[in-house]
């Protein structure tokens, strides 16, 4: 049987809107690969985001068709599973495959692209090994069985009616608007309504600055809130310093943070109490978890984290992360029940939330103990297999340019 790598573009209608200083969002924007050697397939997710990472779909979906794919599956076609499984764990996906990344890109690879790759290969190899992807991550390490995860207050919608619908609550994030009196008035709102006992922090998405980042704070502080996210422009390692000395608030760095050298730097600086762990940003689950891993051995919290509106197996990504590593202080658990209509699902079972409690439990079944759906098959972009290069799918909606292993640019079906 041939290998093959099938790549869908995903762009799901959103149910709920998602709006922050960052960004807007109505639709998904996630790729997902699905790898196949003889009987063994896996799929793998990630959730490029300009503003996080400087990675796009396109960008990603570029960079990927000039990966050296039949080095890959050389390689879990002639290696054993476990052995496989186990150098991964000990080396991580870039010094396990280093074949897919030298000479081909001209540059280190993005977080998202190593992502896609390495959760459709740890899915694959999960299967194969008949375990789920939290045990090859962890072996012989306990899960717990239920987790609180948190509600996200962003800018479309009411305080009072987030306050009315949303709960129970174990901890509360607030997306901060460009009014700093509205966002006093929700944290105190949120105060007078849950008490002291549920953690709130605001999210501020690097849209403060260093002459207005200690006043907001001071303020949001006495109105009750516990911590403040990337205040400040990305890697602004000095004003963050300064921010927490002036003012005592702790601050919690997401996009500051996308690899290990610059959690190193953060901590080096003292520009932070917490990480917001992420797999698709953080280049996958073997990085995420040594990022938890490193936050607590310098006495850093730690937040394991979505994008918004993923769309499968990077919800379940991080689900087992957050599942077997217990200490964080919070969890977002992805919230697709809620974003998407269950007949758009690409992948079934769908990762869901149990809404009367607002916790989440482990998903069954190896890998990521997920399938795609007959809905997947309309964001189908692009086809993989042995005897071709990477070729566009027509039954795909809409377009993008694909540039293709040999540059040369043309119009290919892509997702709205």
């Amino acid at each position: 049987m041939a290998s093959e790598a099938r790549l869908y573009r995903v762009a799901l209608p959103m149910r709920v809107g998602f709006d922050h200083p960052a960004a807007r969002r109505r639709t998904s924007d996630s790729l997902v690969l699905r790898l196949s050697v003889d009987d063994a397939t896996g799929i793998g997710e990630c959730a490029p985001r300009s503003y996080v990472t400087g990675e796009t779909t396109d960008s990603v979906t570029e960079a990927l068709q000039r990966v050296p794919l039949h080095a890959l599956f050389g390689r879990l076609r002639t290696t054993p599973p476990a052995d496989l499984a186990a150098q991964l764990r000990a080396d991580g996906f870039e010094s396990t495959f280093p074949e897919l990344f030298t000479h081909t890109l001209g540059a280190a690879p993005g977080t998202n692209l190593v992502c896609l790759l390495e959760t459709a290969v740890l899915d694959l190899l999960c299967r194969q090994l008949a375990i789920p992807v939290g045990e090859l991550l962890f072996p012989g390490g306990a899960e717990l069985l239920s987790l609180p995860v948190s509600q996200v207050l962003d800018l479309s919608i009411g305080v009072e009616e987030f306050l009315d619908t949303r709960g129970p609550f174990h901890f509360v994030k607030v997306k901060a608007s460009d009014d700093i009196e509205r966002d006093v008035r929700t944290v105190a709102a949120i105060r007078h309504r849950l008490g002291a006992d549920v953690p709130v922090m605001v999210d501020a998405n690097m849209s403060w600055t260093p002459q207005t980042a200690a006043p907001y704070a001071r303020r949001l502080r006495e109105a009750g809130v516990d911590l403040v996210e990337e205040p400040l422009p990305r890697r602004s390692w000095a004003d963050l310093r300064a921010l927490r000395r002036a003012t005592g608030v702790r601050v919690l760095l997401d996009e500051s943070v996308c690899t290990a050298a610059d959690a190193r730097a953060a901590v080096a600086a003292e520009a932070c109490d917490a990480v917001n762990v992420r797999v698709s940003k953080n280049g996958g689950l073997l990085a995420s978890a040594r990022l938890t891993e490193y936050a607590r051995a310098e006495g850093l919290g730690f937040q394991i984290g979505v994008q918004v509106a993923e769309t499968g197996p990077l919800i379940n990504a991080s689900r087992a992360l957050a599942l077997r590593t217990p200490g964080a202080l919070t969890v977002e658990a992805g919230q697709s029940d809620r974003f998407f209509a269950e007949t758009d699902a690409i992948v079934s079972p769908r990762p869901l939330v149990d809404r009367r409690t607002n916790t989440i439990a482990p998903f069954q079944g190896p890998g990521f103990g997920l399938r795609l759906t007959e809905e997947a098959a309309r964001w189908t972009a692009l086809t993989w297999t042995d005897y071709r290069p990477w070729l566009p799918v027509a039954s795909g909606p809409g377009q993008f340019v694909d540039r293709g292993p040999v540059g040369a640019d043309r119009t290919v079906p892509r997702a709205p």
